[in-house]
C-alpha cells in the first residue's frame, strides 16, 4: 500500500509541476506541499502497516524507508529544477542587454540621444523585484505548509546552491563583456536579496558563503566599480556592499 502510494505521489508531483507557470508568476501550489506531507505520513505509518513477523518487519521497513527517501530526493530535485528554470527565464531577458547586441546598442543610443529633450524611460527594477517576490512567496508557502523541517532544510540548501551555480555560469559566459547597467543593477538586487532571504530561512553560512557565491560577489563588485566611473553614479544606491540596512528599510 505504501509503495503504491509513494510511487503514485511521485508521478503526480512531476505532472503537477509540468503544468505550472515557468515565469516569476509561479506560486507553489497547495497540492505540492500536500505531496511532501504524504511522504511524511507514509514514513510514520509504515511501522503500523508493516508490523508482521520480526524478521519481515525489518526487511519491509528497510525497503520502504529507502523508497521514501529516494522519492523525496527526486521530488526536491524536481522542484529545485522548476525554480532554476524560472531564474533562467529571468537571465534570458537580461541577455538582451549583452554588450554589442542590437537591443543594447539601440537602448543606449536612444537614451543618450533623447535625454536632452525628454524623459526617456529606462529599465527599472521590475524584473528583479518580480523574481525576489516569487522566491519569498515560495519560501513562505513551503515553510508554512510542509510538515517536515528536514525536507525544508534540504530543499532550501539545494535551491540556493543551484541558483548560485546558474548565476555564476551566466556571468562566466560573459567574462569578456562589460555588464550593461541594467544587467548589473538587476543582478546585484537578485544576488543580495537571495543571499539575505536564504540566510533568514536558516541556510548555513558554509552553504551561503560558497566559492560560487564569492565568485559572483567579486565579479559584481568589480563591475560596480567600473560602472560607477563610466555611468557617473548610475547605480543610484544599489551596491554590493555588505550592509543590507538600506535595502531592509525599502522592504
Amino acid at each position: 500500500i505504501i509503495t503504491q502510494c509513494t510511487e503514485r505521489t511521485r508521478i503526480a508531483f512531476e505532472i503537477k509541476l509540468q503544468k505550472t507557470s515557468r515565469s516569476t508568476d509561479f506560486r507553489v501550489p497547495q497540492s505540492i506541499c500536500t505531496m511532501f506531507n504524504v511522504m511524511v505520513d507514509a514514513k510514520t505509518q509504515s511501522t503500523k502497516l508493516c508490523s508482521m513477523e520480526m524478521g519481515q518487519e525489518h526487511q519491509y521497513h528497510s525497503k520502504i524507508d529507502e523508497l521514501i527517501e529516494e522519492t523525496v530526493k527526486e521530488m526536491i530535485t524536481l522542484l529545485v529544477a522548476k525554480f532554476v528554470t524560472i531564474l533562467e527565464s529571468v537571465l534570458t531577458k537580461l541577455s538582451r542587454y549583452d554588450e554589442g547586441t542590437l537591443f543594447s546598442s539601440f537602448l543606449s543610443f536612444t537614451v543618450k540621444a533623447a535625454s536632452k529633450y525628454v524623459d526617456v524611460p529606462k529599465p527599472g527594477m521590475d524584473l528583479a523585484d518580480a523574481y525576489v517576490t516569487f522566491v519569498r512567496h515560495s519560501q513562505d508557502i513551503l515553510r508554512d505548509k510542509v510538515n517536515e523541517e528536514m525536507y525544508i532544510e534540504r530543499l532550501f540548501d539545494q535551491w540556493y546552491t543551484s541558483s548560485m551555480n546558474v548565476l555564476c555560469t551566466w556571468l562566466t559566459d560573459r567574462m569578456d563583456l562589460q555588464l550593461h547597467i541594467y544587467q548589473l543593477k538587476t543582478l546585484i538586487r537578485i544576488v543580495k536579496k537571495t543571499y539575505r532571504d536564504f540566510r533568514l530561512q536558516g541556510v548555513l553560512d558554509s552553504t551561503l558563503n560558497s566559492k560560487t557565491y564569492e565568485t559572483i560577489r567579486n565579479r559584481l563588485t568589480v563591475e560596480e566599480a567600473t560602472a560607477s566611473v563610466s555611468e557617473g553614479g548610475g547605480l543610484q544606491g544599489i551596491t554590493m556592499k555588505d550592509s543590507d540596512e538600506e535595502e531592509e528599510e525599502e522592504d
